[in-house]
């Protein structure tokens, strides 16, 4: 494992698209991710990597995919593939049960929620770069879904941003292993600064410096 320091102060988990449509029996993508998800050992990894983050102190920013609603993408001049099926799937429907968090994964207190994402990266056309910056986060370890798409997008417009960029290999999911393999040992090495096990960053994390004492 890669010798590195988590700072309390700078760090943030980005907790990437926690919907029950993703992450839960009845999904309506669960399925085509489950086989892959069940090897990893998905559910159980976010829950421990959230809970050490949590009990470290450091920023919770939930990095939400836009919810469908009736009339998205279709006067697009040119929605993605993925669009299109989200189009005709309505995948994470708002005000739908497949829209909301999975109930392990919900916002708490003084977690950031930034803006929906309509394509793959979480950075592009919303707030999340300005609300990391405004709490003065230079790392950012990104877990949840899909490994290939919004997290190797988010990852990688990360990193063009100046962030130190950690992911976690067992705490994301694929529709393939072929696709779990690219964002991990082909693409990932090509922008991320480490990628580690949920163990691994545990480990680390239990090493993170303490936030500094505020003063009045």
């Amino acid at each position: 494992m890669p010798d590195i320091a988590y700072s309390c102060e700078r760090t943030a988990l980005l907790f990437v698209d926690p919907y029950n449509d993703f992450l839960s029996e009845g999904g309506k993508i669960y399925p085509r991710v489950k086989e892959v998800a069940d090897e990893n050992g998905l559910l159980d990894n976010l829950r421990r990597v959230s809970g050490a983050v949590r009990a470290a102190g450091i920023q919770v920013v939930i990095v939400p995919h836009r919810r469908w609603e009736p009339g998205d993408y279709e006067d697009w001049d040119h929605p993605n593939p993925t669009q299109r099926a989200i189009m005709h799937r309505h995948s994470f429907a708002r005000g739908e049960w497949g829209g909301d968090w999975h109930p392990d994964f919900a916002p708490q207190p003084g977690d950031i929620v930034v803006k929906e994402h309509w394509g793959q990266s979480g950075f592009a056309n919303t707030d999340l770069d300005f609300r990391l910056k405004q709490k003065g986060i230079t790392h950012v370890i990104l877990v949840g879904l899909l490994a290939n798409t919004c997290i190797e997008s988010t990852g990688r417009f990360a990193m063009e941003l100046g962030y130190h960029v950690t992911l976690v290999r067992d705490a994301t999911a694929a529709f393939s292993h072929d696709m779990m393999h690219a964002a991990h040992e082909l693409n990932g090495p090509t922008f991320a600064h480490a990628i580690l096990t949920a163990a691994e960053v545990i480990a680390a994390l239990s090493g993170a410096t303490e936030p500094l004492a505020k003063t009045a």
